[in-house]
């Protein structure tokens, strides 16, 4: 179990951490890749949706310049191409930033049209309400959009969680795996890195934070494998239950 002694700030990953894994994989990424086309023509001239589709034409430049080969996007047509281009993104499961704005912008027509609602495992809102009462804060770090997140969190079957949730992070901050982001995290949030607790269930993540100086431990709610140096949850019951 991890000490949590000291710990001011919960630092949490989403899939597989705060929401199960089936939820990301078989309900919110086939809605958006259905949905995906018919949002970009009707959208298309939403000033989100053109400076997504700028820095997704940027990613395109980059991956063409350099080891790989995405699908063509002539100068004279933009809409086809950026499909054909999301659809090669999707396919190779990549955590591109321009990508996760475009869903996060589906999945909130989705939220609010009530096709879509929030999944969370049920030891989640009873540790959030509780490290609040212990006033500690809690953000979140995701691959996922800040959009997303707060989709996700404000729209459960346990209500809205948002009130309980101080702040959230995505790529833009930087690279999951990368030291670095975890440093500019506990920058943003003015908490000590050894004051910070980052949960997440990718043994590569938990690597990256424990080299920038933050405590971490490993969520295997499915069976992750273990890692040396980390702790191991496999329930927020264990995190702070009673301080």
């Amino acid at each position: 179990m991890p000490d949590t002694h000291g710990v001011r700030a919960f630092l949490l990953d989403v899939e597989g951490t705060t929401t199960p894994i089936a939820f990301v994989y078989d309900v919110l990424f086939p809605y958006a890749r259905r949905e995906l086309a018919g949002f970009l023509r009707a959208h298309a001239r939403d000033s989100e949706v053109r400076d997504a589709l700028r820095r997704l034409r940027q990613e395109h430049r980059s991956d063409g310049e350099g080891s790989l080969a995405p699908p063509p996007w002539p100068a004279d047509d933009e809409i086809g191409p950026a499909l054909a281009y999301l659809e090669w993104l999707m396919d190779a499961d990549r955590k591109s930033t321009a990508l996760k704005a475009l869903q996060g912008l589906v999945w909130q027509e989705g939220f609010n049209r009530g096709d879509l609602q929030g999944q969370v495992y049920p030891d989640v809102a009873p540790a959030l309400a509780r490290w609040r009462r212990q006033g500690r804060s809690t953000f979140i770090y995701s691959s996922g959009s800040v959009l997303a997140q707060r989709l996700i969190f404000s729209r459960t079957e346990a209500g809205d969680l948002t009130p309980l949730l101080d702040g959230y992070f995505d790529t833009t901050t930087g690279p999951k795996k990368e030291a670095g982001s975890y440093r500019s995290i506990a920058v943003e949030i003015d908490v000590a890195p050894g004051d910070v607790l980052f949960v997440s269930d990718s043994a590569d993540e938990v690597s990256a934070a424990l080299s920038a100086g933050l405590r971490a431990a490993l969520c295997a709610r499915d069976g992750a494998p273990a890692l040396t140096g980390a702790a191991i949850v496999r329930s927020f019951d264990v995190l702070a239950p009673g301080e």
